[in-house]
């Protein structure tokens, strides 16, 4: 485990450094995880598999297709810090592995959409069919369900905005509700709770799995993420709609950054079986 404290991932590294020598196969999870990365310099695996059904899937293989370095959507198209130029060498190297070669075979396994493809990687969607066949289907309430996002966390959205657009669409589609994404902070969650009266719920699984096992709201209400991509299929058949309201321009932060707004329309624009609002809820 790498996050068992400030020694932990170098014990990590250390621990995984011979099995890593000698795996001809590696499944790993975000691509853009300096963890991951550091990892990947050490491997000389033939195959590398990427499972990840993150909205930054879209972003990596795209950049991987353009030879692009990898950068988070969010982090793109402003300045270069300390740790970025640090780092960049191990980046670098994370990405040449991540290229098809000879006698090297990249495959993405992932539920998010995927438009430019490079030569050689091999994508995979998941259809969430085990999903289905392990859990539910769920008991479906009469209600409405919000789903959280980071935007505010990540310095995408503005707090008091996100706040009043929370409390927009729980008022507008009686939502009870509101799932918390694990990068929410207490204190944004707290607030929340208080003043639009919603139950926070921090799920100790994935959605997907809470949502099959049930009980869920016939409407989820998401912002633009994953989750518009992944419970689709995952509660296909099950009669509750997911329902996605765009970030309007105007609650977007001064620091965010300029790929910020294409790449949450875009988010939005390739998901499939969803419900888009007709205009995003006013906030402030």
């Amino acid at each position: 485990e790498a996050r068992g404290g400030a020694g932990a991932p170098l014990r990590t590294v250390g621990g995984l450094t011979p099995l890593l020598r000698r795996a001809d196969r590696v499944v790993m999870g975000d691509p853009f995880s300096r963890y991951v990365q550091l990892l990947l310099t050490i491997t000389t695996a033939r195959d590398l598999v990427v499972v990840d059904d993150g909205t930054a899937t879209m972003e990596f293989v795209t950049q991987l297709a353009r030879g692009e370095r990898l950068v988070r959507w969010h982090r793109k198209g402003g300045r270069r810090g300390p740790r970025d130029l640090l780092l960049g060498p191990v980046s670098a190297a994370a990405r040449r592995r991540l290229t098809p070669g000879a006698g090297r075979r990249v495959e993405v396994f992932s539920a998010m959409p995927v438009e430019e493809v490079p030569d050689g990687v091999t994508v995979t969607g998941n259809r969430f069919a085990w999903t289905r066949a392990r859990f539910g289907p769920p008991r479906v309430t009469g209600g409405a369900d919000l789903v959280g996002t980071s935007l505010v966390e990540t310095g995408v959205v503005d707090g008091d905005r996100y706040l009043d657009a929370v409390r927009g669409l729980a008022g507008a589609h009686g939502a009870t509700r509101y799932f918390a994404h694990r990068r929410e902070s207490a204190g944004k969650l707290h607030r929340l709770a208080v003043e639009t009266g919603l139950e926070i719920v921090r799920p100790e699984l994935p959605l997907e799995l809470i949502a099959r096992r049930g009980p869920i709201g016939r409407t989820i209400l998401s912002f633009p993420s994953t989750v518009v991509h992944t419970l689709p299929p995952a509660l296909a058949g099950t009669g509750v709609r997911v329902t996605v309201c765009d970030i309007d321009p105007s609650w977007l932060t001064a620091h965010a950054s300029p790929r910020a707004r294409g790449f949450l329309s875009g988010v939005t624009g390739t998901a499939r079986d969803v419900h888009r609002l007709a205009r995003t809820v006013p906030a402030g």
